[in-house]
């Protein structure tokens, strides 16, 4: 039995080795949103750097950039922290309706995303060699209209999201689920991710990581969590694909 299947470990404590990526071993991506196909901390520094217009005579120069992507970057750990508590007390799917109730009132509403840079190019190419799935944090609403803005359903087997699972990353439920979708044992596929979480859900159910550095984490982060490959961005990803 997979060690990293217990649900008893402790949050971001994990130190793992990581082992040289292989890619003749690869059949099957599992594909993070937030940081990884969509460009969402460039979305969330763009609208705090809106909202601090009014304050940027505090700032040398008026340059408020530094200090939005500064504070966006800080609170990712604890975000996902935070999920992570809700998810233990499975109290994961009463948060994910009340945000769904809140966008639909239109305190929360998202209304538009963005799609990172080099995602269709890679999809396009990947996709003529393996079965794909999203394996997300966000909740089935937002996931799919994230997919629907970009018409990016086509390329997936499936679309796992923090209520597919009876836990979500970085457990390692997703990724085993994703897996079973692409009739692969988890060990045949690669978990992609900008994160923390996407790497210790990856690990912890037996895949290959892949940690991003367009997204949230920093490479230091996703060398701790285990990542067994870090590439810049989606074109130096891709570029490992062409190999």
């Amino acid at each position: 039995m997979n060690k990293w299947w217990t649900h008893s470990l402790p949050w971001f404590t994990l130190e793992e080795i990581s082992l040289p990526f292989d890619l003749t071993r690869v059949k099957g991506l599992c594909f993070d949103i937030d940081g990884t196909l969509s460009d969402t901390d460039d979305a969330y520094v763009g609208r705090l750097n809106h909202r601090l217009k009014r304050l940027r005579f505090l700032f040398k120069h008026g340059e408020t950039t530094r200090f939005s992507r500064g504070l966006v970057m800080a609170t990712e750990s604890p975000m996902n922290g935070l999920y992570h508590w809700l998810d233990r007390h499975s109290l994961d799917d009463e948060f994910a309706r009340m945000f769904s109730k809140l966008a639909q009132l239109g305190k929360a509403r998202i209304k538009t995303f963005w799609l990172m840079n080099g995602a269709l190019e890679l999809l396009l190419l990947v996709k003529e060699r393996y079965p794909l799935t999203v394996v997300s944090a966000r909740d089935s609403d937002t996931a799919g209209k994230f997919l629907t803005q970009f018409d990016l359903d086509k390329f997936f087997r499936a679309v796992i999201t923090s209520q597919t699972c009876a836990h979500t990353k970085p457990f390692p439920d997703p990724v085993i689920y994703a897996a079973e979708q692409m009739g692969l044992a988890p060990s045949d596929c690669v978990m992609i991710g900008d994160t923390t979480v996407d790497i210790l859900a990856g690990k912890r159910a037996g895949a290959q990581t892949i940690g991003l550095l367009c997204g949230f984490g920093t490479e230091g982060e996703l060398r701790k969590a285990g990542a067994d490959l870090i590439v810049r961005d989606l074109e130096e990803l891709k570029q490992v694909f062409l190999i």
